[in-house]
Order: C-alpha cells, then structure tokens, then sequence
C-alpha cells in the first residue's frame, strides 16, 4: 500500500468522502461475501452441515471492537493533549504579559505591544487550514525572536536595577510561553499512526465481507448494512479526533480567546492607575 497516499488521503480529503469510500468499500466486500455464500450452497453436498460460521462472526466482531477501541483511545488522548496545551498555553501568556507591566519603559510597552500581536496571530494559527498555516508560522517565529530579543534588553535593564529575583521569574515566564509553542507544534504532528488506520480499514472491509458471507435472507442483510452503517459512523469519528484543523472536532481556542480579550482590553495604562494616584516622592 501507498502509505504516503493513504496518509494523505486520511488528513486532506473531506470526512464525507471518506466515510463515502469506506461504506462503498465494505458494501462490495459483502456483496462478494454474498456471492461466495451462493456458490458454496450450490456446491454444498447434501446432508453437509454448516459450519461453526456463529462463532466466527463474534470473534471476528470482538477483534474488531478491540481494536477500534484501541484506535479511538489513541486519537481522544491527542485530542486531548492538544486542548490541554492551549489552555497552558493561554495561562503562559496572560502570566507573561502581567509580569511584563512591572518592567520600566520603553520596554514594557514594547513587550506588551509584541505579547498582543502574539496572542492574534497564535488563534489565528490554531485555527488555520492546512494550506494556510505558512504565513501564519513565519510571522509566529518572527515574533518570538523579537520577543526574546526584547526580553534580553529588558533584563538588562532590571539587572542594572539589582532586582534579580524579578529577573529570573520573569525570564521563567517568558521561556515557558516560548516552550509551549514548540509543544503545540509537536502536538499538531502527534496523530494516529497511519499503519494503524491502514490496519483498521482492511479488517473493517473484512468484516464486512465475513457478515454477507454468513448473514443470510433480507433481515440478515439489512442487518449487516445496519451493522456497517454504524462501523463507518465509528471509523469517521476517529479520523475526524485525528484531524486538528479539518475536522470537526478541533480543540477549543477559548482560551486564548479570552486571554486575548483581557489583554486588549487592558493596555499597559491601565496598571499604572495607583502609581498616577500614588504622591511623588519627597
């Protein structure tokens, strides 16, 4: 098999048409299952009793639970990782830009004005189609370089100022937001292996070729097209967990969203309303 075609067609092609594929597939696998039932009747001596075909049929469903289960376990704990890593994400910055407001100007607003135009471009990334991730990425890096060149100026800055305790958490914070950055890239590449899926659709076709070989009048096969309509249902859930960005179950950016909420609607002025209030010094 074309791995890199099948790979390809599991992460681009719309749910829809694979779900379409699949249940094409598997009606024609028990037709031919159908079709080798009817040949092997006629050729049946008579008096030949049937096989023990019952007992076939459930332990071919029961490794098919099994490892649908398995699939499904691996895609729902990516998901997962990758809504918890923006909520992470989302406290990172927020801390980030909190502790930037105790910094001296120019560079509080200098980060501040870098933290924000960060946070639009991380949801407007996370929500990116494939296609459209390039642009989005660079100005991602870009911003990160200057971020971490603005925090070197400002520490030396807070360094001059002896207040190294600050220094060393704020340097913490910034570090821990870049970090996450990296561990949402690594998060978006982390799916499913293809082999897997690969592995599943052949024994789900099989399967179906098993109950039109076993399944017999118009109530069996009505069955085993129910049966099937309800395998392709499973299967498409898990390859839309698998999906990041196409599918539609994506994780949620809320967030970020409201991180990015707070931070425009609290420049860097609003932190100086007690220090205005404060009297000057004698």
């Amino acid at each position: 098999m074309d791995w890199p075609w099948f790979q390809s067609f599991l992460a681009s092609t719309p749910l829809e048409w694979v779900a379409l594929a699949l249940f094409g597939a598997m009606c024609a696998a028990a037709a031919i299952g159908v079709a080798l039932k009817a040949r092997r009747e006629r050729r049946r001596a008579p008096g030949e009793a049937d096989g023990q075909e019952g007992y076939i049929v459930s332990a071919v469903l029961g490794l098919l639970a099994l490892l649908m289960g398995f699939t499904f376990s691996l895609a729902v704990d990516r998901f997962e990782a990758r809504r918890m890593l923006a909520l992470q994400e989302a406290n990172a910055i927020g801390t980030t830009y909190l502790r930037s407001q105790l910094l001296t100007e120019p560079h509080r607003s200098r980060m501040s004005d870098l933290l924000l135009r960060y946070v639009d471009n991380r949801i407007l990334l996370a929500k990116a189609k494939p296609d459209e991730v390039a642009p989005y990425l660079a100005v991602n890096d870009a911003l990160i370089v200057d971020m971490w060149a603005a925090s070197s100026a400002a520490f030396d800055a807070v360094k001059a100022r002896d207040f190294s305790d600050f220094s060393s958490i704020y340097l913490t914070s910034v570090n821990e937001m870049i970090d996450m950055d990296t561990s949402r890239k690594a998060a978006r590449l982390a799916r499913v292996p293809t082999e897997v899926f690969a592995v599943l659709f052949i024994y789900l076709i099989t399967t179906a070729g098993v109950l039109g070989y076993v399944l017999r009048g118009v109530r069996g096969r009505l069955a085993a097209g129910f049966l099937m309509l309800l395998l392709t249902l499973s299967l498409s859930l898990i390859v839309d967990l698998n999906r990041p960005t196409l599918g539609l179950i994506v994780e949620s950016q809320w967030a970020l969203e409201t991180t990015q909420q707070f931070m425009h609607a609290n420049p860097p002025a609003t932190f100086d309303r007690w220090r205005q209030a404060a009297p000057a010094s004698p």
